[in-house]
């Protein structure tokens, strides 16, 4: 099991960073999407983007699903402790055990109460959001109701934005909030999608979530990634934002299978 000393170190470098990651102008930015248990596609990306040239940014969602949950969150929390301005996982929400519990959760409910806790209580520091200065703003789900994006700073861990964040989908039909989200999944359409995205000065939205989601929406302003096959994809993707591209859309993201 994932030992307390790491858990311990990468929890400080996650409370110095904050909920909101700005990304460097000079480097090309990698998204992946939710791993799910799928070491080996977490593998991959080290092994082909971890270099002076590239910053890793994780969507959220790295346990539960797939075959190797344990595995795949101690390598990445063992690489971003090793390389802290280069790798940064972001929660999804499959990291709130904290906040709420759900299911399937086949991970969580096979921890001793002792690591429930302690990985938890790590996993509630994580970041909730990461920005370019290009106008790309990556998350796990759906877009907070800010007025700024300096405000996801802010956001507190269990509040309505961060449920927006966490376990918002979209949805490809006009309106703004099209399911409340009862059983835990809010639905939002195009209308809150383009005031959003509008107010806060963007030009695309790179999350995961939603693994049979169309790749782009909203006139491409929106993209949806996954990089585990523990849904029985048979493809794992990552999208990259070169430094050099001018950014109009997300299309202006490139996408990698891996």
């Amino acid at each position: 099991m994932i030992g307390q000393e790491l858990l311990s170190d990468v929890a400080e470098i996650f409370e110095k960073q904050g909920r909101l990651i700005a990304l460097p102008a000079d480097k090309t930015s990698v998204f992946v999407g939710d791993t799910h248990g799928d070491r080996e596609a977490t593998e991959r990306v080290f092994e082909r983007f971890l270099d002076m040239d590239h910053v890793i940014v994780f969507l959220g969602d790295y346990v539960d699903r797939g075959p190797y949950s344990a595995g795949n969150l101690e390598l990445i929390l063992r690489t971003k402790l090793a390389h802290p301005e280069a790798v940064f996982p972001l929660m999804g929400n499959h990291e709130g055990w904290a906040v709420t519990t759900f299911s399937p959760a086949d991970f969580w409910e096979c921890l001793a109460p002792k690591d429930e806790q302690r990985i938890a209580s790590t996993l509630s520091l994580l970041p909730f959001a990461a920005w370019h200065q290009s106008g790309v703003l990556a998350l796990h789900g759906a877009l907070p109701d800010t007025d700024s994006i300096e405000a996801i700073r802010d956001i507190k861990l269990g509040s309505p934005d961060w449920r927006r964040i966490t376990w918002g989908d979209w949805i490809d039909a006009p309106g703004t909030v099209l399911d409340p989200g009862a059983l835990g999944r809010p639905a939002y359409g195009r209308d809150t999608f383009e005031t959003i995205l509008n107010r806060l000065g963007l030009k695309a939205l790179v999350r995961s979530h939603q693994p049979h989601a169309p790749t782009h929406l909203y006139e491409d302003r929106c993209l949806t990634i996954f990089t585990s096959k523990a849904y029985g994809g048979t493809h794992r993707h990552v999208a990259l934002l070169r430094s050099e591209k001018a950014i109009r859309t997300a299309r202006d993201l490139e996408l990698v299978e891996i």
